[in-house]
């Protein structure tokens, strides 16, 4: 056991994998919603929406991910009543009987928040180009078929633009996966923080980090491995069609 980890030390490794886990797959479902939002509003004919979208992107995409995190954990708590806050850091349990549903820590909501946030402007841009990349034909032949626009938009021009974006997507989710490991800096016990207090208590560097590399590796290869179903999967419905 000298040279290895302790049950111990793995199963804090474990919690922290699931931490990222479960953060990045919210991260993912919130980025996404936001940013298909985004690029409809750059993308709109309405001079002041593609203008508020633009400002976002400038605002989000050009401040460094690491200063959002801090602002969302330090700067909003400073916003917030005293009660809030006190409220937010208490442990909260709703009991439904057949498990306990868990308030999430102060923390994991502030890294939500400021992960989700700059995810959308990058999520939004690929959507963006989806949508740009759709040619105009097939504008032309919705409306000849006498779709309206929005039936138009989700029957014809949508399903097009997600599978052009698909690849790019999945390069977002993976770059969610690794920014996930920022919020250590706000104290979030992820994967990292969790590596790192291996690290200070058992001086095995090697291990601490060498296990949650593996653990990061598997699973941008379990999303890679995702990504070429979902393009097969598309492929053979354009088959069929």
């Amino acid at each position: 056991m000298n040279g290895w980890l302790a049950p111990k030390y793995l199963t804090w490794l474990l919690q922290g994998f699931g931490m990222t886990l479960g953060l990045s797959a919210l991260v993912i479902v919130a980025g996404t919603l936001g940013g298909c939002l985004l690029a409809l509003a750059r993308t709109s004919r309405i001079a002041p929406l593609r203008r508020a979208g633009a400002l976002y992107v400038l605002v989000f995409r050009n401040s460094p991910l690491i200063v959002q995190l801090l602002f969302w954990y330090f700067g909003v708590a400073t916003l917030l009543p005293e009660h809030a806050m006190t409220w937010l850091n208490t442990p909260h349990v709703i009991d439904l009987g057949i498990f306990r549903l868990h308030w999430p820590s102060f923390e994991f909501v502030a890294g939500w928040i400021g992960l989700t946030c700059y995810s959308i402007t990058f999520i939004g841009e690929e959507f963006r180009s989806g949508l740009s990349g759709v040619p105009a034909g097939q504008h032309n032949a919705a409306a000849a078929l006498g779709l309206t626009p929005l039936a138009a938009f989700f029957h014809v021009i949508l399903p097009q633009a997600v599978r052009i974006s698909t690849p790019p997507l999945f390069g977002q989710y993976m770059n969610i996966v690794k920014n996930s490991s920022l919020t250590m800096a706000i104290g979030l016990a992820e994967l990292s923080y969790s590596s790192r207090q291996v690290d200070t208590e058992t001086f095995k560097t090697f291990q601490a980090f060498g296990v949650a590399t593996v653990l990061y590796i598997l699973t941008i290869a379990m999303l890679e491995v995702v990504l070429v179903v979902v393009q097969r999967s598309g492929a053979r419905t354009a088959v069929r069609r």
